[in-house]
């Protein structure tokens, strides 16, 4: 940590790195655990419940779309009140949420108790970004947030292997009890975390006017390219998330085992790109690497769809589309959140929320007519848009270059 940074964090009373990493990637990987963790479990759900799929189905569309909006309200609330108390304050709600869901005497009860989880744990997804913000700058914070970002791949890949492996041995609701014991755990260590926002640098202004600030982000071009730069490209993760078990079980008729390989090895891809992304002297070049590459094997995976070739020329596409898309995430994230250092809380909570609003619109979308079809044109739809998004970013940095120069 060079000498900058430590007097970012001059105020905390103890600060250790790799417990600091150990919470922020936990909470950051919330996301993945309360959509994914269950999955296994749907069809159960549907038999115990009684009712149909849809309606089960419904249970994660809202637990998203709960991560979307809790996301917006904690974030500009954590500007005020600082990063810890929030969290604190989310984490009690996940718990209890949690044990509702244990114990929904309906599908409707429970589909309602996963909305609230889902808005509790946005808590954790949305200050797992705006923490490094504060304690961190520059280069230092694109390496955080890549390093974050790369253990966070991971939860995707983990959480419906650990969810299949708990029905071996119990039901449905063990899958929510280990929710609950990971909320315990996280509970206990935002106790121990300390504060990294001080009481002299929170928004003064009330509590209505501290929403206000989401506004006001959306008024800074650096911030807004960048962070739809990210959402373009989590717009080509979400159309591949919600097609592939789809194409590589159902069209190409392999296992649920080998899909499962398969998803870890793609997932295993934005982890290669985030590491990869941290090698690169200025943080925009990486945007820039990845928005191209995307572009490129976008292409090469909607031809593959279109054409109906074999499975492995498509794997292929997959795994280094999913690299490149790992190539934006920290990057984009970093560029986004160092613009808007002030507001951090609303900033994290804009890019988390238009992130999972991403994937609530891609699941319909992907099975309207030829999922083949309709999933190549989603996927070059993002790949398109990220690299409009990367352009009139630096287009606006050159722009900013200049009007400094005429100043000087």
């Amino acid at each position: 940590m060079n000498k900058n940074n430590y007097q970012n964090i001059k105020h905390i009373k103890k600060v250790s790195p790799l417990f600091l990493l150990i919470t922020l990637s936990l909470l950051s990987a919330f996301g993945p655990f309360v959509t994914d963790l269950y999955l296994p479990s749907l069809p159960f759900l549907t038999e115990y419940f009684n009712t149909s799929a849809s309606l089960v189905q419904l249970s994660l569309s809202l637990s998203m779309l709960g991560l979307a909006l809790g996301q917006l309200l904690v974030g500009p609330l954590s500007d005020k009140y600082g990063r810890k108390r929030p969290l604190i304050i989310c984490m009690w709600m996940f718990i209890i949420s949690t044990i509702a869901c244990i114990f929904s005497w309906n599908i409707y009860s429970f589909v309602i108790f996963r909305l609230i989880q889902g808005m509790a744990g946005a808590g954790g997804v949305v200050l797992s970004k705006s923490i490094p913000t504060d304690l961190f700058s520059g280069k230092e914070l694109a390496k955080y947030i890549a390093i974050i970002s790369a253990i966070n791949g991971i939860a995707p890949v983990i959480s419906p292997v650990i969810g299949g492996l708990l029905l071996q041995f119990t039901n449905w609701r063990g899958i929510f009890t280990f929710l609950l014991a990971l909320g315990l755990l996280i509970l206990i260590m935002s106790y121990y975390l300390d504060e990294s926002l001080p009481i002299k640098k929170r928004s003064n202004k009330s509590t209505f006017s501290t929403f206000i600030s989401l506004k006001k982000i959306f008024r800074n071009p650096t911030y807004v390219f960048n962070t739809f730069t990210l959402v373009s490209a989590a717009l080509v993760l979400f159309s591949y998330i919600s097609a592939s078990p789809f194409i590589i079980q159902t069209h190409y008729g392999f296992s649920p085992l080998v899909f499962s390989l398969c998803f870890a090895l793609n997932s295993l891809g934005i982890v290669i790109g985030s590491v990869l992304s941290m090698r690169f002297k200025q943080t925009k070049n990486s945007i820039l690497v990845g928005s191209s590459g995307l572009f490129i094997f976008a292409l090469s995976t909607a031809f593959c769809l279109f054409n109906n070739l074999p499975f492995i020329y498509l794997e292929t596409c997959f795994i280094i589309m999913m690299m490149f898309i790992g190539f934006i995430f920290p990057s984009a994230t970093a560029l986004a959140l160092d613009s808007e250092r002030e507001n951090a809380g609303a900033a994290s909570a804009a890019i988390g929320a238009f992130t999972f609003l991403a994937g609530s619109i891609c699941s319909p979308l992907v099975g309207i007519g030829n999922i083949m079809h309709s999933t190549a044109i989603l996927i070059m739809s993002g790949a398109i848009l990220a690299c409009l998004f990367c352009f009139f970013a630096r287009r606006n940095e050159k722009l900013i270059k200049i009007k400094l120069s005429l100043k000087k």
